[in-house]
């Protein structure tokens, strides 16, 4: 796949760096044991920013069939995720009356982690989700019917053509890793029923921003979205967004409420207004904003280089904990490997006993810990710190300490 030059949702000309992070291999190819001398492909990973619509955005270098197709993520390994989704269905079905008449329909539903929760109140229920091996768990563990495909507008006329038009239709995490953003939302204007709505989650770009998040850039998020832009994209599709939320998932995330934009059932929030006002103060419409973080990512590598290079030579021992596509991100960006960090675990069996992409550190199952008794522990996925710390409270016997990097090194 070849770059764009120009924005992928208003195709103005796109001249302003927002963020190079060089050379890097696909975050989530982790490399099998047996194919340690095998070489990846390295692509730029170099985030650029529309001067007209503000979308901060990647050009699609390689097909998302070959990112999306075998994939290695399953929301299920992730407590607190599990207890998100449940916290949202109970909330949805309350507040949009839902019932065994409604039908719900989740684009990116990975392994039926969120759907299955739809399903045992005794509702319509159909997954979307390109990765055959994730949806082939949906189906099997979760009983969640599942289609293995890409959404947008082709699926979706066959979806109404077959009568399955959705009352609710979510989307988690997956509006950041379409390449083509306007067939994809055209696509869910097509498939949502005449008063139906819309949930999308997705993280923050302000917090991207602000909270020196740069790891969080990689080459399956072709997008990074402010509320600003993302009610653009909604607008020229013929979708209005009534209501937004901020959470605290994924380091900072937004859920939007959209409909259709003539539907008068869901009336505008204050949240809409009030988050707009929020964005525009701290300046996310204006280009100036975006043109200063590329020093805010290399002051985070410098962070994390000066103290790995430090144990190493006090000869203090440091561990990894997780093999998140941020944490690729972060140590390929700051060229970090085995000599600094000998290895990492993760509780996921389908990242363990594998390589971390271009840096090539090996991934354990956690027992590792325990038995090489590390000084400090970095937690790659800084979003579910809580989460981890709560599992690995044993190191506090031999005195271990936690170490998260960003937005400034902090060890606790």
């Amino acid at each position: 796949m070849q770059g764009q030059d120009s924005c992928r949702f208003c195709q103005t000309k796109i001249s302003h760096s927002f963020c190079d992070l060089g050379l890097s291999p696909l975050a989530n190819e982790l490399i099998d044991l047996k194919n340690a001398e095998k070489q990846e492909t390295l692509y730029p990973l170099h985030a650029r920013v529309c001067s007209k619509c503000f979308l901060v955005q990647l050009p699609e270098l390689e097909n998302p069939e070959v990112i999306f197709s075998n994939y290695v993520y399953f929301s299920s390994y992730s407590k607190s995720w599990l207890e998100h989704a449940e916290q949202y269905s109970e909330k949805v079905i309350s507040r949009f009356s839902l019932n065994e008449n409604s039908r719900v329909v989740e684009i990116a539903s990975n392994d039926g982690y969120l759907l299955k929760n739809f399903k045992k109140r005794g509702m319509k229920v159909l997954g979307i989700e390109p990765a055959g091996n994730v949806a082939t768990v949906a189906m099997s563990s979760a009983g969640v019917p599942t289609l293995i495909r890409f959404f947008g507008t082709e699926l979706a006329d066959e979806l109404v053509q077959s009568q399955n038009h959705a009352d609710l239709l979510i989307g988690n995490n997956v509006l950041a890793h379409v390449p083509n953003i306007n067939d994809f939302v055209d696509g869910m204007k097509r498939v949502l029923s005449k008063n139906g709505v819309i949930t999308m989650e997705f993280p923050h770009l302000l917090n991207l921003i602000e909270k020196r998040q740069f790891d969080t850039i990689y080459h399956e998020h072709f997008s990074y979205l402010s509320f600003l832009t993302v009610q653009q994209i909604f607008a020229a599709h013929g979708l209005k967004l009534f209501d937004v939320e901020e959470l605290p998932t994924h380091g900072g995330s937004l859920r939007i409420f959209g409909t259709h934009a003539d539907c008068k059932t869901h009336q505008e929030q204050p949240g809409v207004a009030n988050l707009l006002k929020k964005e525009a103060a701290y300046g996310l419409g204006k280009i100036e904003t975006y043109l200063s973080f590329q020093k805010e990512a290399e002051a985070v590598r410098e962070g994390l280089v000066n103290f790995l290079q430090k144990c190493k030579r006090e000869g203090k021992r440091v561990a990894g904990y997780g093999a998140p596509a941020k944490g690729n991100t972060l140590l390929n960006f700051s060229k970090v490997k085995t000599d600094l960090l000998p290895y990492t675990v993760d509780i996921s069996p389908y990242k363990q006993n594998k390589f971390l992409p271009g840096v090539r550190i090996p991934v354990f199952a956690p027992e590792k810990i325990q038995a090489e008794k590390p000084d400090f522990v970095l937690l790659l996925p800084w979003n579910i710190k809580n989460e981890i710390v709560t599992q690995m409270s044993f190191i506090r016997e031999w005195g271990g300490k936690f170490v998260v990097p960003l937005p400034t090194l902090e060890i606790f």
